[in-house]
């Protein structure tokens, strides 16, 4: 089972994405984490990602992409992955079905998790960390929006989105996205 989940920060998609993970014995993977181990462990390409990260600066798409490609190809990756944050636009989207189709995989669902912005700012005021005041919460809703509205688009044409409903118990949701993904 080959996934990508998306969803707005506070939507829920860590905690839905750990018990699809436990359930399924596939990987989460993280880009963020997937970086910083490519650099930890110095791998060329993390070599080449370290410095720009040091900076602040974005990693270009092509390094990213293959650092994602070096992750799929890990043993655990064998039974299926989940794709956390990744891929967060339409170029890399098509890169990410490029490398899949080398090895004869492809992702099957497409999890959008939707929560509106009111319910993600009651959430985000609970969280109490300093980056959740809910000036920089919107700016945060506000780029996901922008960025992720054509991807949605993007895997709505090929038809592998599952819009699943963010708001109600977490047994609910994770009920909702089993139904989707015809898991249940």
């Amino acid at each position: 089972m080959n996934l990508v989940f998306f969803g707005p920060p506070g939507a829920g998609k860590g905690t839905q994405a750990q018990r699809i993970v436990a359930d399924f014995s596939i990987p989460q993977i993280s880009t963020g984490e997937i970086l910083r181990a490519a650099v930890a462990n110095g791998t060329p390409l993390g070599k080449q990602a370290g410095p720009l990260m040091a900076a602040g600066k974005l990693v270009p798409d092509e390094l990213v992409i293959g650092i994602v490609e070096e992750r799929l190809e890990e043993k655990d990756c064998q039974k299926g992955f989940l794709l956390d944050g990744f891929p967060r636009t339409i170029p890399q989207a098509e890169s990410l079905q490029a490398v899949l189709a080398k090895t004869g995989k492809r992702i099957e669902h497409v999890v959008s998790l939707e929560v509106p912005d009111s319910v993600i700012h009651e959430r985000m005021k609970g969280r109490g960390r300093a980056d959740d005041s809910p000036e920089t919460v919107q700016k945060r809703l506000d780029e996901f929006r922008k960025l992720t509205a054509p991807l949605k688009a993007y895997y709505e044409k090929l038809g592998l989105l599952r819009t699943i409903d963010g708001v109600g118990s977490l047994e609910d949701i994770y009920a909702s996205i089993k139904r989707a993904l015809k898991l249940s």
